[in-house]
Formats: structure tokens, sequence, C-alpha cells
């Protein structure tokens, strides 16, 4: 029996942090095949009702990236997504989820190489962990 691969959800900006992703893969830079990418419009967008839904339907962890401050598309939207994320924490805490298990970050999509480099950092920090089996919605 072989072990389950960790799943490590990653709500990508469309205009910054996705492009990095982009980047990095025809530059073929090196990061965990865990990390599953969904482009979102903006990091704003991103709210605790959908990251918990990531870890209901299995995630192991997530990890939300967005534009640097004031470079957002949408203007404020990664202040916005900034303030969620540390409320998130107090209810990962909260909830009995390790809060390590989420991640944030500011990506441009010109910095391929920093996209994978904090990529292997949020899978060194939740493969580690193990499977998350806090909140996983059972099959019956």
């Amino acid at each position: 029996m072989t072990e389950k691969q960790i799943k490590i959800v990653a709500f990508l900006c469309n205009w910054c942090s996705y492009g990095a992703a982009d980047l990095a893969g025809v530059s073929r830079m090196q990061y965990s095949t865990d990390i599953r990418v969904i482009r979102v419009p903006c990091s704003g967008r991103i709210d605790a009702k959908l990251i918990l839904a990531a870890f209901r339907e299995g995630a192991d962890g997530v990890w939300v990236s967005g534009c640097h401050p004031g470079e957002c598309h949408y203007l404020e939207g990664n202040y916005y997504a900034r303030r969620k994320f540390i409320l998130m924490g107090n209810l990962m805490e909260h909830m009995g989820i390790d809060k390590n298990r989420v991640h944030f970050s500011w990506i441009s999509s010109a910095e391929a190489t920093k996209f994978a480099k904090v990529a292997r950092e949020v899978a060194d920090t939740i493969v580690p962990m193990g499977p998350n089996d806090r909140f996983v919605k059972k099959a019956v």
C-alpha cells in the first residue's frame, strides 16, 4: 500500500502569481508536484469559506498568492486578502487545524524564481505534517 499523496491547493491571482507559475513552468523550474493550481481573478476574492471547502474536499494545505501591495490589478484586492489571511489563522486555530497548513505570499508575474522557491517552502512545511484528517468530508 502506498502513502497518500499530499494535496496543496494554490489559489493564484490571475494577473501576478499565476503568471509567475506559468513562467516557472516554461523555464522548467523545479517545485513540488503536490501543488494543484487554481487561477482566480484576484487574491482578494478568496475567503475563509473557500479555504475551508478545500480542506473539506481533501486538501492537506492551502496556499494563496497575489500581487505585491500597491500593484493589484483591482487596486485594493490584495489588501483585502491580507486582512482575511490574518483572520484565517485565528479561525484555523479555533477549528483545530494547524494554521501552518495555510500560506500566503506576494509574487509578481516576473518572479518565476521566487514562485518556485515559495512553492518549495510551502511544500516543505506541509508535507511533513502528513495528510489532513480534520474536517475532511467522508464518503458514505
